[in-house]
């Protein structure tokens, strides 16, 4: 591969990161836990951004238990945001021609 088509390439996955950086910030992704009792949607960028918590589940005796569901539900939604973004990246290699495994960003 000559040089000129290395810098092209190059600035084609910077052009496409910036694009990726983008998007994964506007994207949201919801988990859920004990029967979807618990509730947690979080940023691209794995914030919080709403907590849903069932009425029933709100007693001082299960505290421990709710604690345990909110955090479930929390590692739900980021583990949905990483795998879509895996997606993306897997996408994105594949529309530059980089051979299939390479995990971006290197």
């Amino acid at each position: 591969m000559d040089m000129m088509k290395m810098m092209k390439k190059a600035k084609e996955m910077q052009a496409k990161m910036a694009e990726m950086q983008e998007e994964v910030a506007e994207m949201e992704a919801t988990g859920v836990a004990g029967g979807d009792m618990v509730k947690v949607t979080v940023t691209g960028k794995g914030q919080m951004k709403s907590l849903f918590i069932d009425p029933s589940m709100i007693n001082a005796d299960d505290a421990e238990i709710l604690e345990d569901l909110i955090i479930a539900a929390h590692n739900d939604a980021k583990a949905k945001v990483e795998a879509a973004m895996q997606e993306k990246m897997q996408a994105m290699a594949g529309d530059l021609g980089l051979p299939a495994g390479m995990n971006l960003p290197f």
